[in-house]
Parts: C-alpha cells; structure tokens; sequence
C-alpha cells in the first residue's frame, strides 16, 4: 500500500455523502425484495442478494446495516426497519449455541440501538433499555460456553468443533466483554460461576499466540504479522498441532479478511481495555500483560496487511492465492478485480480499515491512520462502490468462500467479481460512521458506549 500523507478525514466528506445516499436505496431494495424465511442474506449473486445455508451469522449485518443509516442519516424510517426487525427476528440469535458470531449479529442489533440510547440519540421505554441490556448479557454468555481448554489457557471454538480455534472471533468475543462490563454472572455446572472475563482474556492471548505470527522463526512462513485462519488443537491433551483454513488458500498463506478480522478485533478491544478496571483481572491474569499481546498483535497484522496489499489499500483475497504470481507487481500498483487471476476481496479492505484508523488514533500513530484512510477512499469510490441502481450490494468485488466456489463468476470471467456480501456492506457503513464521526466532531463511535457504566 501507499501511504498518503496528505489525505485527510475530511477529504471524503464529498464521497460519503453519495455513500449514504447509495446505502440507504440499498437497504429499502433488500427489506423489499428479499424473502426472509429462505434464511438470512449472506452475499449478492448476479446483483441480488441470495442465502447460504452454512452458518446464519449475517443477519445482524442486514438489521444493524438500516440502525447505522438512521444514526448517519437521521432518517427515522431506517431506525424503525432495524429496530421492528431486531426485536421480531433476532431472539434465535441470542441462544444459537452452534456459532462462534455473538458478536458479529448481537452488538450488531441490540448493541447498536443500546448505544443510541445510552448516547441520547433516540428515546426508549425502561424495558426496551433493559431488554437489549438482557440479549447482549446472554448472547455473551452463550458465547463464552463453546469453550477448550489448553495446556496454557483456552479459547472459545469456532462452529468447526471443540479442536478449532478461528481467528475471526477475535471481533466477536467483544460480546462476552460487554457481558462481563455489564456485570452479569455466568453459571456453569453446580452453580459454579465462570468468569467471563478470564475467558475473553484467554481467547485473546491464545488468538495472538497462535493465529497470529511475528518473525520468530515459529516455521518457514512465519513473518510479522502473517495470521492463519484457524488452529487445530488435540483436545484430548490440550496441545497445538497446526495451522489451517476453511475459507484460505492453506494455512501457511494469510486469507485476508481473517487478517481484517485480527486488525479491528485486536484494535476495538484495546479500546475497551482502559475502561476495565485492573482489579477485574486479579486471580488470572495481568491487564497490562494482555494489553501488551494485543498492541503486539495489532501492530503486526496491520503491518502485514500495509505491506501485502495493493496500492490503493485493497487487498487479494490470499496473499497465498496461486494465480497472484501471474500478476507482475501485485503490490506496486492499485487492485484489479478484472485481472484473469484471483478475485479481490473489498470486504477485507472494508474490515481493516476502520481498525487501521482505530488503532493509530490509539496509539497516536498516523502511519495507519493514513493507511485506512487510504482504503476508504478507494471503498467509496467506484470501481468498489456500486453505483448501479439494480445492484442491491453496496460494496463490490467481495468474495464469500473462494475453495468452495460458492461465488458468484460473470460470463466471461476466469474469477468472481462484481458481487457484494452482508458482512462487507456492514462494515462499509461502520467504517464511513466513524469517518463521519470524526469529521463532525460528534462522539467517537466506540461500541462499548452501549454501557452506561461507560458512559
């Protein structure tokens, strides 16, 4: 990637207009058109959205996508989609014991519409507050229980089974955080009390430890801030085995959006941390031992991902992907998602960059400040923002699960291309929120501001 030096948050006020403006026809084409009971929308086929019966983990994308277009926009009619849908539809998601998405669907929903409470910006009854209150409380103690036990700590599985630790959860165990900030006791067998806290901590350190790599020689294609997609753990003793994938190329390459996922979960947690008094940590841990994993993993991945992406900070859906040796100068010049190769992945571009922006305002670091910057630019502006009106995605060239050719390829293309998914719309939105935000000058869009023992 190139860095920008010059770019501003500002700059893009011009383009985030026609951004809204875009995503709110969007939204009113999909709760028009798309026919809920054949499950939830997951990613865009030949321009409209379709469902994939894999995992339901996208339908708290579709409901928070309209509540994130009221607070940018003020249109109430969106607020009244995301939050009639949110309470008629979401419950399943608050006990679904077979995902590893809490995060992803909950704080989507209820943690968005909890956060406009708490911030002043819509009204609500007392029971609709707690309501929202008691989902996420749930939501992350359900999380927490598809739990493994290591030699060395554990980690909350992924839906794969008890041996499989993905590196995506790293966002969404933010859920089980809220849980725990919101003072909710977890219990397990003979009413012993699990600690929830202890548990995100363990997940963290064990997401750092192992799905993210740092130049240490761990094998021969460790490099700072590579991250495997998932790690295969014997549950039988609690020891590591491997690195793998389900969505990558190989589990010695870095699947990109898996890349994205590590840059804002390691990024929006540290946020968190300051507010987590130390005293919580007693009996397990060290606060400021966890905080300094999280700021190595962060820098490492956002690094990683400044340095094999392409100049206009879109990454390729691989960095191992076998057809980008065809492509000469993969990283010196801008993407193409028309190459004859491999597909781009703008949903990886989408998540990266709000924890680039995130983590350099952390850290006070304009280096990723600037990097994020430069991806949103490109996000927001077309061949990667979807202009035409008869396409229901709103950010183009992403891809869902390249080794099982679920993707949609156009005719007369050798890759997927021109499609859009629920997860990437979602985070376009979050990313231009935030941009928003800090133009304004309004309160920084943190999701823990759903907490009133916060705010």
């Amino acid at each position: 990637m190139i860095i920008d030096e010059k770019l501003k948050a500002k700059d893009l006020e011009s383009s985030l207009n026609d951004f809204w403006k875009l995503s709110g026809e969007k939204i009113k084409s999909i709760e028009a058109n798309f026919d809920t009971y054949e499950g939830a929308p997951v990613f865009t086929s030949n321009g409209k959205y379709t469902s994939r019966g894999w995992t339901e983990w996208t339908q708290g994308f579709q409901y928070g996508s309209s509540i994130l277009q009221f607070e940018a926009t003020g249109d109430e009619e969106f607020l009244e989609i995301g939050r009639k849908n949110t309470i008629e539809k979401m419950a399943p998601h608050l006990t679904h014991i077979g995902v590893h998405d809490h995060g992803f669907n909950n704080l989507s929903t209820y943690g968005n519409l909890l956060r406009l409470i708490n911030e002043g910006t819509i009204k609500a009854t007392d029971w609709e507050k707690e309501y929202y209150r008691l989902a996420i409380k749930v939501s992350g103690s359900v999380q927490a229980m598809r739990w493994t036990n290591t030699v060395d700590g554990g980690f909350i599985h992924s839906f794969n089974g008890p041996h499989s630790l993905f590196v995506d959860t790293i966002r969404s165990v933010r859920i089980v955080l809220m849980s725990h900030m919101m003072n909710h006791e977890f219990k397990g067998e003979n009413d012993k009390t699990i600690n929830l806290l202890e548990r995100a901590y363990k997940h963290i350190a064990a997401t750092a430890k192992y799905n993210v790599f740092y130049g240490e020689g761990r094998d021969k294609y460790d490099l700072w801030g590579r991250t495997a997609h998932e790690c295969i753990f014997n549950t039988n003793d609690g020891n590591f085995r491997s690195s793998s994938t389900q969505q990558g190329y190989s589990g010695f390459s870095t699947w990109t959006r898996g890349l994205a996922w590590a840059i804002l979960g390691f990024a929006e947690e540290l946020e968190l941390m300051q507010h987590i008094p130390d005293a919580d940590f007693e009996g397990f841990g060290s606060k400021k031992e966890l905080i300094a994993i999280m700021e190595k993993g962060a820098k490492a991945t956002c690094d990683f991902f400044i340095d094999y992406t392409a100049t206009d900070g879109i990454p390729y859906w691989d960095t191992g992907a076998p057809g980008l040796v065809n492509i000469e100068g993969i990283y010196d010049k801008p993407s193409d998602p028309n190459n004859a190769f491999e597909p781009i992945d703008s949903s990886a571009a989408a998540i990266a960059a709000q924890g680039l922006i995130r983590l350099g305002n952390y850290l006070n670091d304009k280096k990723y400040i600037q990097a994020g910057l430069v991806s949103a630019k490109s996000l927001f502006s077309e061949p990667y923002l979807s202009t035409d009106k008869n396409h229901e995605g709103l950010t183009l060239h992403s891809i869902y699960h390249r080794p099982n050719d679920w993707d949609f390829i156009p005719k007369g293309s050798e890759i997927p291309k021109g499609e859009s998914s629920m997860w990437g719309d979602y985070h376009a939105r979050e990313l231009a929120l935030l941009i928003t935000k800090m133009n304004s000058g309004d309160r920084y869009y943190q999701y823990f501001n759903c907490l009133e023992e916060i705010l």
